[in-house]
């Protein structure tokens, strides 16, 4: 009986076995891509959350319900702008080509795809939505709200997507040889720059520089939210990586994913402890803030490419991204250029860095390639944002008055405080 019985126990095990390693029908591998993509697109749209609750906490008390509605806000508008135009945009562009159709989204879903239409849309929607909330929070506490929401929408809708399809779209970078796996420049350097056209043409807080020149502390509302809000998009870059593989049908996909995994929350530790000796070794302390955007440095910073590296290199790259924060913080506050969370530290910087070492682990790219694609995105969305927060200052207006900040965003543009302050 112990023979029989030890003997069906070989049969069956060898059928699982050779069962779990072959290859899977059609429709199975059109469901679990597609499975994969809904997931991890729900994970990153997580990271709207994360984004709020970093910026609510890292503004000042009386501009926290402010942010809660720029960040809902734009949520909304890029969900609105990708569906209506965004998506044909970057998706519809001719092989080797600058830009798509301006037509509005349809489903068109076929097996032979390899995935459901419909998610792939959200998945990459939601990518859009990330772009946009790089740029609230850098310009928080002295924009006004809805001139920033028409920036969003001209962004998600029209800028986004047009540099998104060179690459992502099989346009001209991707002929040309440009990699960046879930978009270190794509997305994280491109919302970088638009933050960064937008300070410089917004200028910065009332009062946060003094007449010389020298930067003035302004009290963060909440450093536990902050947080919480950073650990939230730690969490969603797993899905904003791990869901870039964009299939989990094959036995090398799934394993793909597991790495991408590992190297991402390796990165996103080193960028945190290199924050942390850096700032205690340079300044005496070890400055939480920096720990939190060192965490998201190395997390922009692998994003380009989270495959490939070994585990070890995969925590020097976010070591480096911790790096970039914090100097390229340093450097913004030596130029006068007001960036209330350091999203341009961590995500122009960290991006670009990411994106040009990517040869260092991805023997199929070269660093010509790398530097061609990334000063193209950044250069094009700096330029059109520029141009477009020049025309809106000089029509509409987007800074708030002196007043207006005195008294708070919460209470001008909202009327809802989100905290009592006392004077």
């Amino acid at each position: 009986m112990l023979k029989r019985i030890l003997s069906l126990t070989v049969i069956f095990s060898s059928l699982f076995v050779t069962s779990a390693f072959a290859e899977v029908s059609e429709e199975t591998a059109y469901i679990l891509n597609s499975f994969l993509f809904l997931v991890s697109g729900f994970l990153v749209m997580l990271m709207a959350l994360g984004f709020c609750l970093l910026e609510s906490g890292m503004v000042t008390s009386k501009s926290v319900s402010a942010i809660a509605a720029k960040n809902i806000g734009l949520y909304s508008i890029s969900g609105i702008m990708f569906w209506l135009v965004g998506y044909n945009l970057a998706y519809g562009i001719p092989e080797g080509g600058y830009i798509g159709s301006f037509t509005t989204w349809t489903d068109g879903s076929a097996l032979a795809d390899g995935y459901s239409a419909s998610s792939d849309w959200f998945f990459q929607m939601v990518f859009c939505a990330a772009t946009a909330s790089i740029v609230s929070g850098t310009l928080a506490e002295r924009i006004k709200i809805w001139p920033f929401f028409l920036f969003a929408a001209i962004l998600t809708g029209i800028i986004y997507p047009i540099e998104m399809g060179w690459q992502w779209g099989g346009g001209w970078l991707s002929t040309a040889g440009f990699s960046d796996f879930a978009g270190s420049t794509l997305v994280h350097g491109a919302g970088g720059a638009a933050a960064l056209a937008g300070a410089i043409v917004l200028g910065p807080r009332l009062g946060r520089y003094d007449q010389g020149g020298k930067l003035v502390p302004f009290a963060s509302s909440s450093i536990p939210l902050a947080t919480a809000g950073t650990f939230l998009l730690w969490f969603g870059w797993f899905g904003f990586n791990g869901g870039s593989q964009l299939a989990m049908g094959t036995f090398d996909d799934i394993n793909a994913v597991g790495t991408i995994y590992i190297n991402t929350n390796l990165a996103a530790a080193g960028g945190v402890m290199t924050a942390a000796i850096v700032t205690r070794l340079w300044k005496g302390k070890t400055d939480i803030i920096m720990m939190l955007n060192g965490a998201l440095g190395g997390l922009v910073a692998i994003t380009a490419e989270p495959l490939a590296p070994t585990p070890g290199l995969a925590i020097f790259i976010g070591a480096a991204g911790g790096v970039v924060v914090v100097f390229g913080t340093s450097l913004l506050n030596s130029l006068k250029i007001d960036d209330v969370v350091g999203a341009i530290p961590v995500h122009l910087f960290a991006g670009i860095l990411g994106t040009l070492v990517v040869p260092l682990s991805n023997g199929d790219t070269n660093f010509g390639a790398q530097f061609l694609g990334t000063a193209s995105i950044v250069a094009f969305v700096f330029i059109i944002s520029f141009v477009i927060w020049t025309v809106m200052k000089m029509t509409i207006g987007i800074r708030l008055s002196d007043e207006a900040q005195k008294e708070g965003t919460d209470i001008v543009e909202t009327g809802v405080t989100a905290y009592s302050i006392r004077d």
